[in-house]
């Protein structure tokens, strides 16, 4: 098979990559492992995204937005840091703006089913599910794809959006670098007695983190952060003896909690690829920057980058130019390590600044908090690096 642009990883990246080329003329072949029944009806994995409002227009022009259930998507008006004992908050609003709310929440499954459908509706698309690559390699003029059913698939330009650990990255020869937090992080839903008010939280806790999402009604999307013993105990609960440990935990800011959803723990590991290209070949989504989620900004930086290099793609074949061409690809690398390098060392750094426990990190901890709060350009500029929208 002969593409134009082969893109190996059906997630989220990738099915808003192959959106963004469908239609122009191109060729772009999707392969992903998992069956195309999987894509379609994609499940529930605990994930709500917190997306900008950058990520909401690159979502509309696409087409995904109008196909997300409304029940999926939850306002989310403002944001609030707590640490430890106290009940000092670092907030994050939107006073001083036009826009009422920070963004909006809205389930992972629901935009990757609403992604499947926009990729697979437009022309040129060809979607290959239910597939796995055994080898690839790239040349001058090309990429060389093999399938493990002997397939094989031949393309001027080679994108790796297959997840923070890809394996198209590690055959490209490209290295990351990986932050190993040491903890787990589980994700899951619940309903709550009191109202939430639209305000997300972010507790750093001494041996544990709890952040709450606001979804509709009652409920909210917890993000528990434990070391893998702790959590392993969690994850043993029955669902009643659980909704009750959560709100223990919580310090029943929100009441009585009740789980109305199954449980998902993942990994909490960063990673920064070294390079975001290689000859013919390009990395977007998780493959090129794999998050901390305590900015929940991993999903927005993937959007973000295939949009990057769709439009550079999209000009280079109008202009009747090279899409692949190694320049094109040097811009496109350059212009998303500016837009994510920052914000990913900003982020690991709070985790690790909130996360340690020794006495002289308490302190910083707390003057962290309230020094935020008092200088308000500062914290401006941070609601505009959340929202990706300009300073008030």
């Amino acid at each position: 098979m002969r593409v134009d642009v082969a893109i190996v990883g059906g997630g989220p990246a990738g099915l808003a990559l192959a959106t963004s080329l469908g239609g122009s003329g191109l060729a772009v072949a999707v392969i992903e492992q998992q069956p195309e029944a999987a894509l379609a009806e994609a499940g529930f994995d605990g994930r709500e995204i917190a997306l900008t409002y950058h990520s909401l227009a690159i979502l509309k022009a696409l087409g995904a937005w109008d196909l997300l259930p409304a029940e999926s998507i939850s306002p989310l008006r403002e944001a609030r840091v707590l640490n430890g004992g106290s009940g000092y908050a670092l907030r994050f609003d939107t006073s001083g703006r036009a826009e009422s709310e920070l963004g909006k929440l809205v389930s992972n499954h629901s935009l990757r089913r609403a992604l499947y459908r926009t990729a697979v509706d437009r022309p040129g698309v060809t979607l290959l599910a239910g597939r796995r690559v055994a080898s690839l390699s790239t040349e001058l003029e090309g990429a060389n794809i093999v399938l493990e059913n002997g397939e094989t698939i031949t393309a001027r330009l080679l994108v790796a959006a297959d997840s923070r650990f890809s394996r198209a990255r590690e055959a490209l020869g490209i290295a990351a670098e990986r932050r190993d937090f040491g903890k787990r992080m589980m994700v899951c839903r619940l309903r709550h007695e009191a109202p939430h008010d639209g305000i997300a939280t972010e507790w750093f806790d001494y041996g544990q983190t709890i952040a709450m999402l606001p979804l509709n009604g009652r409920e909210s999307s917890a993000v528990i952060t434990l070391p893998p013993d702790e959590m392993a105990v969690l994850e043993a609960m029955d669902e009643a003896a659980f909704g009750q440990e959560v709100a223990r935990r919580y310090r029943q800011r929100l009441g009585a909690m009740q789980l109305i959803s199954s449980r998902h723990v993942y990994p909490l590991v960063a990673v920064y690829a070294e390079r975001f290209c290689a000859p013919r070949a390009a990395l977007v989504g998780d493959a090129a920057v794999g998050m901390h989620p305590v900015t929940a900004h991993g999903f927005n930086f993937g959007l973000r980058g295939q949009a990057a290099l769709a439009g550079l793609v999209l000009a280079a074949h109008r202009a009747g130019g090279d899409i692949g061409a190694a320049h094109l690809l040097r811009r496109y690398a350059a212009e998303h390590r500016q837009a994510t390098r920052p914000l990913y060392l900003a982020t690991n750094a709070t985790a690790l600044i909130f996360t340690q426990e020794g006495p002289g990190a308490r302190l910083l901890r707390n003057a962290a908090l309230r020094l935020g709060n008092h200088l308000r350009p500062v914290q401006q500029r941070i609601v505009s690096q959340l929202m990706e929208t300009r300073t008030a």
